[in-house]
C-alpha cells in the first residue's frame, strides 16, 4: 500500500499538471470505487469544475476545485493515480478516467480494486472516518517528540501495531514502520509501555527520517507503486531492514529475520533491535 512518502510523491509530480485543470468529462468504467456520493451525483459536482489546489492528509489525495468540493482518492492496496498528456494508453487496469479540457487526462488504475474514491463538500470531509480520526503525521508541526512520548506512556500494545494505527500516527504504514523500528533499534514486538522517554525521541527523529528519505526518493516501488508521471520511486534501493529478510545487517552483519508482527509481515535485526 502507498504510504506517505509515496502518496507526498505523488502529489508533487500531479500538482503542475492538474492544477488550473477543467475536467470536461469522467469515464467510468469500475463505478463501485465511487464511496460517496452516487455514481452519478459524483461525476455531476466535479464535470466542469476547475481543479484549484491539491493536498494530502496521511494517505489521501485531496482534489480541491473551484465549486469547495473535494475529491478524495485513497489506493489502498494497488491504486495508482497519474497524468496522461493524451488519451493513448494500453494500461489494462484503468477503472477511471477524468478528461480535461485539453486533451489530456487523470488516470485512476487498480489491479486489485481496492481504491476508494469520494466527492463532497469541504466541510463534510468529516464523513470519511479515517480523516476525521487521524492522528498527526510525520514532518507536521502536531507531530512532536513530547507528543510520542506522552502516547507511548499510555499505551500497552506492542509497538509495531501501535505505529500502524492511523489514529495515532499518520500515514505511516508497513515499510516505514520496520525502517524506523529499526533505526530506533527498537523490537517491533516491544511493549510500549515499556519503551523510555529517551527511546521514543530518538523514534520520533527516526520516523521523520525514514520519511524524508522516502520522498528525497521518490517512494518505494516493489510492485505496484508510480508516482503521477507514472515512474517508479527508488527507495526500495536504501532500506535497512524491510525486505531484506536472511540479507545481511548494514549495522552489524547478522541476518535480517521476517516474522509477523500484528499480522503484517515484519523485518528486523534481531541482534540490533533486542
Amino acid at each position: 500500500m502507498p504510504e506517505m512518502p509515496e502518496v507526498e510523491t505523488i502529489r508533487r509530480t500531479l500538482a503542475d499538471k492538474v492544477i488550473g485543470q477543467t475536467i470536461t468529462s469522467v469515464e467510468m468504467l469500475l463505478p463501485r470505487l465511487i464511496k460517496w456520493p452516487s455514481t452519478y451525483e459524483f461525476q455531476a459536482l466535479i464535470t466542469k469544475r476547475t481543479i484549484s489546489s491539491l493536498r494530502r492528509r496521511g494517505k489521501y489525495l485531496l482534489f480541491y476545485f473551484d465549486n469547495d468540493t473535494v475529491m478524495v482518492v485513497h489506493l489502498r492496496m494497488t491504486g495508482r493515480i497519474y497524468y496522461l498528456a493524451s488519451e493513448i494508453n494500453d494500461d489494462r487496469f484503468i477503472r477511471i478516467v477524468f478528461k480535461f479540457l485539453d486533451g489530456g487526462a487523470l488516470i485512476y488504475a487498480d489491479s486489485r480494486t481496492l481504491g476508494t474514491l469520494y466527492a463532497l463538500p469541504s466541510d463534510e470531509l468529516w464523513r470519511i472516518a479515517g480523516l476525521s480520526t487521524m492522528g498527526p503525521e510525520p514532518l507536521s508541526p502536531e507531530f512532536t517528540p513530547e507528543y510520542l512520548v506522552e502516547t507511548l506512556a499510555k499505551r500497552r500494545g506492542k509497538i509495531k501495531a501501535l505505529l500502524l494505527n492511523q489514529q495515532i500516527i499518520g500515514g505511516l504504514g508497513n515499510i516505514y514502520v520496520d525502517e524506523s523500528l529499526a533505526l530506533a533499534r527498537l523490537h517491533p514486538e516491544r511493549n510500549a509501555s515499556t519503551i523510555t522517554a529517551e527511546e521514543a525521541t530518538n523514534l520520533y527523529y527516526a520516523i521523520n527520517q525514514v520519511i524524508e528519505q522516502g520522498i528525497s526518493h521518490g517512494g518505494t516501488t516493489f510492485r505496484d507503486y508510480r508516482d503521477g508521471e507514472g515512474k517508479s520511486g527508488s527507495n526500495q534501493h536504501h532500506l535497512n531492514v524491510y525486505g531484506r529478510k536472511n540479507l545481511a545487517c548494514k549495522n552489524c552483519g547478522n541476518l535480517i529475520v521476517k516474522t509477523e508482527v500484528a499480522g503484517r509481515g515484519t523485518h528486523f535485526c534481531p541482534h540490533c533491535q533486542q
